[in-house]
């Protein structure tokens, strides 16, 4: 899909998305629960029915009306399990260690893209315990039970790894530890993690970089909301700083969510020519760049976690934005985005397949016009996104 954007102006109040990472964790541990349980607020993107997929694979009952899923938890050990996890690595690396309580086979799916993603820890943990671990370009088998224990892992990887133990640790009979060795990347998420199982009764405890989670635990069922997104609203309060007027309702001040930081950022991205650590807040990395372009250039670091999302984002984003004239400096772990007067794209830009490039793009686009190939990767996250900029008068041609 190619979408065109006219010079325009945002002006209005936009209600935040629901948060994707919120919503992912309250699916699991509700399919992880004996009963019934409800969550409100859930949107309708890929990566919703990636994990919604994954829950009825094995065996969880889930229904949805509107942005209210109900889900009845899985019982019991499924055989031969295909769980699809589409394009979605949370999904991905959630499933595993559940996946490995089954004591059967299961196979995750995905796009190539997906299945290239860095799984050593789990493999890791494959071969320390005996169990299979067996992976294509566009599979992950694995079989066996988990054991409890001690589990130590890296902290300047994803933390989907620790969330992923998270869930399923509990569950086994006896005690684990989690040892994470420091620096800690993405903490915010782990309490995220850790905010979710503790509504469904489960606990773990967390202390510098060690978690203890008590074995023998259960899952209780109930009734559970998801949270406003400061990973997508950051989108439109990046408007802000494009000379729009928008005033984005329903985001918690006191949220776990670490892409909160996005209006700290954008302040001093408005202000100067700041060095960012993108070390904790990833997924802001497109539009940080993008704001930066637009106003005085900016320094960031830790981008090596940029290579292994959707696209390898840093890269993608120096492409994209030399074609408004914007030069950038890639190296290992940073980026320099220098500042220069925006051009109008002479060419179409690509979104790379990455819903966050396309967002981001579309921001600078408000400024020069131009068009935007491959916009429907926004369907991963945000399926509504270019009618929600259209709410607030942006001149969108789908």
């Amino acid at each position: 899909m190619n979408v065109s954007i006219k010079p325009s102006v945002a002006k209005g109040v936009l209600h935040a998305p629901p948060s994707k990472s919120a919503a992912h964790r309250l699916l699991v541990c509700a399919g992880l629960a004996a009963g019934e349980s409800v969550v409100r607020g859930v949107a309708d993107s890929e990566d919703m029915l990636a994990t919604m997929g994954c829950l009825r694979a094995l065996g969880a009952q889930v229904g949805k009306i509107g942005d209210t899923v109900r889900i009845h938890g899985m019982t019991g050990e499924a055989p031969d399990v295909i769980l699809p996890c589409r394009e979605c690595g949370s999904t991905l690396r959630f499933f595993v260690p559940i996946a490995l309580l089954q004591n059967t086979p299961v196979t995750l799916t995905g796009s190539e893209t997906l299945l290239s993603r860095p799984l050593s820890v789990y493999e890791t943990i494959c071969r320390e315990q005996g169990l299979r671990f067996q992976r294509t370009d566009r599979s992950l088998t694995v079989c066996g039970k988990l054991r409890a224990g001690r589990f130590s892992v890296p902290g300047d990887i994803s933390s989907q790894f620790i969330s992923g133990l998270l869930f399923a640790l509990p569950l086994l009979a006896q005690d684990s530890e989690i040892v994470i060795a420091p620096p800690v990347q993405s903490a915010p998420y782990i309490r995220m993690t850790l905010r979710a199982l503790e509504a469904f009764g489960v606990t773990a405890q967390m202390r510098e970089n060690r978690i203890r989670i008590p074995g023998a635990q259960r899952y209780r069922p109930r009734d559970a909301a998801v949270e406003g997104d400061w990973s997508n609203a950051a989108f439109f309060d990046a408007l802000n700083y494009l000379g729009g007027d928008v005033r984005i309702d329903g985001l918690d001040a006191d949220s776990l969510q670490g892409d909160k930081i996005c209006r700290q950022l954008f302040r001093a991205l408005d202000a100067g020519t700041p060095t960012v650590d993108l070390s904790d807040c990833p997924d802001l990395g497109p539009v940080c760049m993008a704001l930066a372009a637009y106003k005085h250039g900016a320094r960031f670091t830790g981008t090596r976690r940029l290579r292994i999302k959707e696209s390898d984002r840093a890269s993608c984003m120096q492409r994209e934005l030399l074609k408004f004239g914007v030069r950038c400096v890639l190296d290992e772990d940073e980026m320099t985005v220098f500042a220069s007067p925006l051009q109008t794209p002479r060419e179409p830009l690509c979104g790379w397949g990455d819903h966050r490039i396309v967002m981001a793009l579309s921001l600078l686009l408000t400024k020069t016009g131009g068009t935007i190939e491959g916009a429907e990767a926004v369907r991963k996250s945000f399926p509504d996104y270019f009618e929600r900029m259209k709410s607030l008068g942006i001149e969108v041609q789908t």
